[in-house]
């Protein structure tokens, strides 16, 4: 790995087992978690087997694009060695702006879309500053900004609530329409994903983002610009969950202030269970996507079952905790593993 940090663009021979050895490794993690998932709708499927019906595989669909885009966001974020707490409120300030622009209008879905984005990058641009330039915890800089943000909404909102007979046929159509069959959301959610996949593993300025979570040290010592970097991966971030609020208005229509309350944790917690390591380095958007499809399905599976929603957030934390146990074992297993192999080198050498 130290290797990687030296020399972004390039692989050498002694990087090839580190290399390896961690995509094995990860690989095994997100195969787990799409067997674990696999379990869970069979099992969930047996019990009811209305919950793989045509509605029911659209509804999970629809339920888990907004998660999977969030969790995408805060994936190119982690692997900096950073969060993000604040993109569930930046997606209800999102949503409600953009309600409230179309109100009573005929604006089109892009405009709505871009507005979105808009305000997401301004929200992520101040919080990337202070983290990258003025150096302040990523930790309390996004908690004060989930705060700020969700008192500006508050105070903006004044209590009203946009409804869905006021937004426009085209922006509600971008919500409930399909190809195929296949509602928009997901296919939007499984576009972006694949281009940030593709952007983090093809790019210079996307493997650089894991070797400053991996050691932001040897990054610098590489002439890796850190700030920028970081300041870039907050920018996405609140890009996408600014995006993620213009399509919550498009998928539920009516909209308030709150909107995607307390989806911080929520967000956090798909992304550590899909494999994306809090200590930041390592982990793929793939694994994210998994660790938010799994969630969901974890909370329809207790509507379906009929079991109190409280297990849900039981369920959700004791995952969580999971994931970070086994991270650590597996950062320590592999630690110990890439030190024997380094000795072998040295010994042959």
């Amino acid at each position: 790995m130290t290797t990687l940090m030296d020399k972004p663009t390039t692989s050498t021979k002694d990087d090839g087992p580190a290399r390896s050895l961690v995509d094995v490794v990860f690989r095994a993690r997100e195969i787990s978690i799409a067997g674990a998932l696999a379990l869970l709708v069979l099992g969930t499927w047996i019990a009811n087997p209305r919950f793989l019906d045509d509605q029911g595989v659209k509804d999970l669909l629809l339920n888990a694009s907004i998660l999977v885009l969030l969790a995408v966001g805060q994936s190119v974020v982690v692997v900096t060695r950073n969060i993000d707490l604040s993109v569930g409120s930046v997606v209800g300030l999102s949503a409600f702006a953009c309600g409230k622009f179309v109100a009573g209008t005929d604006h089109g879905v892009l405009t709505v879309m871009l507005l979105g984005i808009a305000l997401g990058v301004a929200c992520g641009l101040v919080s990337g500053a202070l983290v990258s330039f003025g150096r302040v915890p990523a930790l309390v800089v996004t908690l004060g900004m989930l705060y700020i943000i969700q008192g500006l909404d508050y105070w903006w909102a004044q209590g009203e609530q946009i409804s869905a007979n006021d937004v426009p046929d085209t922006v509600l159509g971008l919500g409930s329409g399909s190809v195929l069959g296949i509602p928009y959301l997901p296919l939007i959610a499984l576009a972006l994903l694949a281009a940030t996949a593709y952007y983090l593993r093809g790019y210079r300025s996307g493997r650089e983002l894991y070797a400053i979570g991996s050691n932001p040290e040897a990054a610098r010592l590489a002439g890796v610009p850190i700030r920028r970097r970081i300041l870039g991966a907050y920018a996405f971030s609140g890009a996408v969950a600014g995006f993620a609020g213009a399509l919550w208005l498009a998928r539920f229509g009516t909209v308030v202030a709150d909107n995607a309350h307390g989806w911080e944790l929520t967000v956090v917690s798909a992304v550590v269970v899909g494999g994306v390591a809090i200590t930041g380095g390592t982990g793929t958007v793939w694994g994210a996507a998994l660790g938010a499809l799994l969630l969901t399905t974890i909370g329809s599976a207790l509507v379906v079952l009929k079991v109190d929603s409280f297990w849900q957030g039981a369920i959700t934390g004791a995952l969580l905790l999971a994931a970070i146990t086994v991270d650590r074992i597996v950062s320590l297993r592999m630690t110990a593993a890439l030190r024997k192999r380094s000795a072998r080198h040295g010994n042959g050498a």
